[in-house]
């Protein structure tokens, strides 16, 4: 054992010792307290801010900020709570909460927009189907002719293209959102374009059709104006009203007698266009004429020949001869109903049938260009009708000595049809021509058609001069040099006459 002064002596040293080591252990305690309510304002401020990271923080850092710290104060013997975070369990919670319902929301909103492309594309390959439905019905309508099928089938295509506009659009406006910027502006202009280009297409086209009404309105005047003169002037304008109201009812005498007029001033003008070419290529003018008159020949008549001076027609009336070439070559195959380019007997197997869609022909091609006509259709039964006459009328060595070559002639040949001036001026005579014939088979009875014979004896009410005579009279002596174009005696017993080159007898 240790003595007790020595033990007096250490036990002041213990109770210092001891002092100081509480004083430590206060100290560290203290120091611990502070660190832990560092940490959970730390934890506490990360999880407002971050709310997705919440769930990230290691177990012993959540542990220790969810948990209420509890230290014991030595001195006063209180305890102390540190770290209450329910409110930041709140907040942590309802952010996961958020985010899950805005997943759920893009999931949903994916899901309707896929049904919505799925339904749409389904909309876009029915209108497809249905448009290539319509075009192949447009296309069946062509050959043969049939208006009304292809009007139908016009509208069909239109409206589908107009479907798969609405349908673009819809597929633009899902794609972005359907808002109002640039974009959709330049999107609005490219599907209205080509409706305000066909608004002005139609403008123009009015404007036309207004300056033509403002020239039959002065072609009207001037034709009253002449018929106030006496009474048969003003049955004739009687006619000419009549027949302008019956176009477009129903085919008549009448309207056949004035398409017969369009005739005669379209062979006038397409012989003066031949001949002045001819006589730019120095062609012999009597020659011609006179090759042209032992065509017009018959065995009956070829006695006849000497009768006709052939240095007055020559000089004089060269042009008359030329017209009667023209004629004879476009007039053949009239009284055929194709003009005998095929073997068709439409007109006898069902009549009435084939006389209304003459007159429907005759109505829609009344007022196209032949053309833009032949531009679209080159091979339809006019444009055969074209190629076919083109052909008999001007023959190569002609074309060749007229143009300088055959390119013309080769052109039609191969189906096609020179933009020329000369071949132009020659479809207006074709046209006039066709839509005779039309006529003539829209009427019931057809015309029948007659043509004066060389050295015939001129009858007034057959047939009529081409040489204006004054007075208006025909001398006793005259018989026909020469038939121009036919005549026809029309059902209602009126007679278009034929027109006659006419020589004093010898």
């Amino acid at each position: 054992m240790l003595p007790s002064s020595l033990l007096c002596s250490i036990r002041p040293n213990f109770s210092r010792n001891g002092a100081a080591v509480k004083a430590k252990k206060k100290g560290e305690m203290a120091t611990k307290v502070s660190n832990f309510s560092d940490l959970i304002q730390r934890v506490a401020a990360s999880c407002l801010l971050h709310p997705l990271a919440a769930g990230r923080h290691d177990s012993s850092d959540v542990d220790a900020a969810s948990h209420a710290v509890i230290e014991e104060n030595p001195d006063e013997e209180e305890y102390y709570e540190y770290g209450n975070s329910s409110e930041d369990e709140e907040k942590e919670n309802g952010g996961k909460d958020m985010e899950k319902s805005r997943r759920i929301t893009r999931v949903w909103n994916t899901g309707e927009k896929s049904k919505e492309m799925v339904a749409l594309m389904e909309e876009v390959f029915e209108s497809v189907a249905e448009m290539k439905k319509a075009y192949v019905r447009l296309q069946e309508a062509h050959c043969p002719w049939d208006p009304e099928r292809m009007r139908a089938a016009d509208v069909a295509v239109v409206g589908e293209l107009r479907r798969l506009g609405v349908l673009r659009e819809r597929f633009r406006r899902r794609t972005r959102g359907g808002g109002v910027g640039k974009g959709h502006v330049a999107m609005l202009k490219e599907v209205v374009a080509p409706y305000e280009a066909a608004v002005e297409e139609l403008k123009r086209e009015v404007k036309v059709k207004e300056v033509e009404i403002e020239n039959l309105k002065e072609k009207l005047n001037t034709v009253t104006c002449l018929s106030n003169g006496g009474k048969k002037g003003r049955g004739l304008s009687k006619r000419k009203v009549s027949c302008s109201q019956v176009i477009a009812a129903a085919p008549a005498p009448e309207l056949f007698e004035a398409t017969m007029s369009q005739v005669k001033e379209a062979s006038k003008s397409f012989t003066s266009l031949l001949l002045s070419l001819m006589r730019e290529a120095r062609w012999d003018i009597s020659a011609a004429v006179r090759s042209i008159e032992a065509a017009t020949a018959t065995p009956d008549t070829a006695s006849f020949t000497t009768t006709i001076t052939p240095s007055v027609v020559a000089n004089h009336h060269s042009k008359y001869a030329l017209e009667s070439y023209v004629s004879r070559k476009i007039f053949q195959g009239f009284d055929h109903e194709t003009f005998y380019m095929d073997g068709s007997l439409s007109s006898l197997l069902n009549p009435d049938q084939y006389r209304r869609e003459c007159f429907t022909q005759y109505r829609d091609m009344k007022a196209m260009d032949p053309v833009e006509l032949l531009g679209i259709l080159p091979t339809c039964h006019f444009g055969k009708f074209c190629s076919k006459k083109y052909l008999a009328i001007v023959h190569p060595k002609m074309e060749e000595s007229l143009f300088g070559d055959l390119e013309q002639r080769s052109q039609v040949l191969a189906g096609n049809h020179p933009r020329s001036q000369f071949y132009g001026e020659f479809l207006g005579l074709a046209k006039a021509i066709w839509l005779l014939h039309l006529l003539a088979f829209s009427l019931d009875p057809s015309p029948s058609q007659f043509e004066a014979s060389r050295g015939a004896e001129f009858h007034p009410h057959y047939m009529e001069s081409v040489v204006k005579i004054s007075g208006g009279r025909v001398p006793a002596g005259q018989i026909v040099g020469f038939p121009v174009s036919p005549g026809f005696k029309l059902g209602n017993g009126s007679v278009v006459k034929a027109r006659v080159y006419l020589v004093a007898r010898t």
